[in-house]
């Protein structure tokens, strides 16, 4: 078995973290930087990160499962919990920034260079809002290739994660303040170190045979 084949098999969703064992600092700058460096559909990291590190930013985020209390504690005793944020709209003043971070790393070997790149990728964000008219729904599908990212960092660090949907997504948007800032809260990752007490960790993983999810042409 390789190692990617090993760490895929061996990450599962946890359901009971240790609420004594905390995430050291420089692993957290390593989930920090997997995030960063997420792939994107051309590069538009249409995307926010909350972390939460604290009691206080926890209990926050735990406000919005009230009506999802099996995950309530999950939240709480994880060491860290990630928001992930998709934009509310891919305007013309993100897209300028991206590219000026574009430009700023030397990605463009000449000003023709940049005004393609700026133009391509205009192109697709106006496809998704004006023709197609699923921006909002193609910018979370971009989120959500950080979160397999995330899972599977989570993976190689040693950190356990569980990745929470049910959650109130109007009243955590609410007590982070996310739409004054043009985001809207899609999933909640909690991370940290299993429980003793985590029935998941003692059970198989459970996939469908590759013989009925492949067919190879």
């Amino acid at each position: 078995m390789s190692d990617l084949s090993f760490l895929a098999k061996k990450r599962y969703t946890t359901k009971a973290f240790d609420p004594t064992k905390i995430i050291p600092t420089d692993k957290i700058a390593d989930i920090k930087t997997l995030l960063q460096f997420s792939p994107s559909s051309t590069n538009s990291q249409p995307w926010h990160f909350v972390l939460a590190g604290t009691a206080e930013g926890k209990a926050l985020i735990a406000q919005a499962t009230e009506h999802y209390a099996f995950n309530t504690q999950k939240i709480l005793d994880a060491s860290h919990v990630v928001v992930l944020c998709t934009r509310t709209q891919l305007d013309e003043a993100h897209l300028l920034q991206v590219l000026e971070q574009e430009a700023k790393d030397g990605r463009f070997a000449n000003e023709e260079a940049k005004q393609g790149q700026h133009n391509g990728r205009s192109f697709f964000a106006n496809m998704h809002k004006f023709e197609l008219k699923d921006a909002q729904h193609w910018m979370e599908k971009q989120v959500y290739l950080a979160l397999g990212t995330l899972m599977l960092g989570a993976s190689v660090l040693d950190i356990d994660a569980c990745p929470i949907e049910g959650f109130d997504a109007t009243k955590l948007n609410q007590v982070l303040g996310l739409r004054e800032k043009g985001l809207c809260a899609s999933v909640v990752v909690a991370l940290g170190y299993r429980s003793e007490e985590d029935f998941n960790a003692k059970l198989p993983k459970s996939r469908l045979a590759q013989e009925v999810i492949f067919t190879e042409i």
